[in-house]
């Protein structure tokens, strides 16, 4: 519920910010919304439906691809974030330009890194960064940044350059503030030491495509026979993680570490 609770509001917000900073300027924000954006200015169709619709495809193929749990709250923000663009009115809230575009991306990346912590995401091309980086091992954020780039070039020539460049500003401030409260593309190692080690790891064998090793360990104090087990995930998977654990066995401890660098497979479904 708390979960939900968030990332509906952060939705909400993310509407007021494109209706109230970057609709009325002729400014995009990243990813598909920023394509329904630009429609919703050329076309008399209202963006909210025209967001809806561009991602209605792409949910379809995360039902079958990605993690029920992470897609049900992409659909829901997708879901409210629509609902919101359609019923709160376009209002230019600001005169500058700049400023419209600089404090719109901050408000847009507070609300999508809160919708990220809460295990959820916007829809668009965060699904086909995830489902991308699912076949090959690339960070999710050169790969956003890669078709975001393709949504700034389109505003130059739908718009004008200037549009464009406030557009990248606009982006960039919505990266640097997602990036402080969610990176999605930096490597996480767990160690997890618990007394359920087979059933965390079907847990997290089901749940995740990644490899699980699983050590010997004896407690120093209690003498007491344990399980460690090893996985690196991303921190986009992180929120399920935890849950997950959590559920399966709420005395386990883990450590979680920033990795540097992965070499060798990192996707797998069973585990070495």
């Amino acid at each position: 519920m708390r979960n939900v609770i968030i990332i509906t509001l952060s939705s909400i917000v993310v509407a007021f910010a494109y209706n109230f900073l970057l609709i009325p300027h002729e400014i995009l924000s990243g990813g598909l919304s920023g394509i329904a954006i630009m429609l919703g200015i050329v076309t008399p169709l209202n963006t909210g439906v025209l967001n809806l619709l561009l991602n209605l495809p792409l949910l379809i193929i995360g039902v079958m691809k990605l993690g029920k749990r992470f897609i049900s709250y992409t659909i829901l923000s997708v879901a409210v974030l629509s609902v919101s663009l359609y019923i709160i009115p376009v209002y230019k809230a600001t005169q500058e330009p700049i400023l419209a575009s600089l404090f719109g991306g901050v408000i847009v990346g507070l609300a999508m890194g809160l919708i990220f912590r809460a295990a959820g995401s916007s829809g668009g091309f965060d699904i086909i960064a995830m489902l991308l980086s699912r076949k090959r091992d690339f960070p999710l954020g050169t790969l956003l940044a890669a078709m975001n780039g393709i949504v700034v070039a389109v505003s130059g020539f739908v718009f004008s350059w200037d549009a464009a460049l406030l557009t990248l500003v606009s982006i960039y401030a919505t990266g640097k503030v997602v990036d402080t409260i969610h990176t999605s593309h930096i490597k996480l190692t767990l160690m997890i030491i618990t007394n359920k080690g087979e059933e965390v790891k079907q847990q997290l064998l089901e749940k995740l495509h990644r490899g699980v090793t699983i050590i010997d360990a004896k407690g120093a104090y209690s003498g007491e026979g344990r399980k460690v087990l090893i996985t690196v995930i991303t921190r986009y998977q992180l929120a399920d993680v935890k849950s997950t654990i959590k559920e399966t066995d709420p005395k386990s401890f883990v450590n979680i570490l920033q990795t540097t660098e992965v070499i060798g497979m990192f996707d797998r479904g069973t585990s070495k």
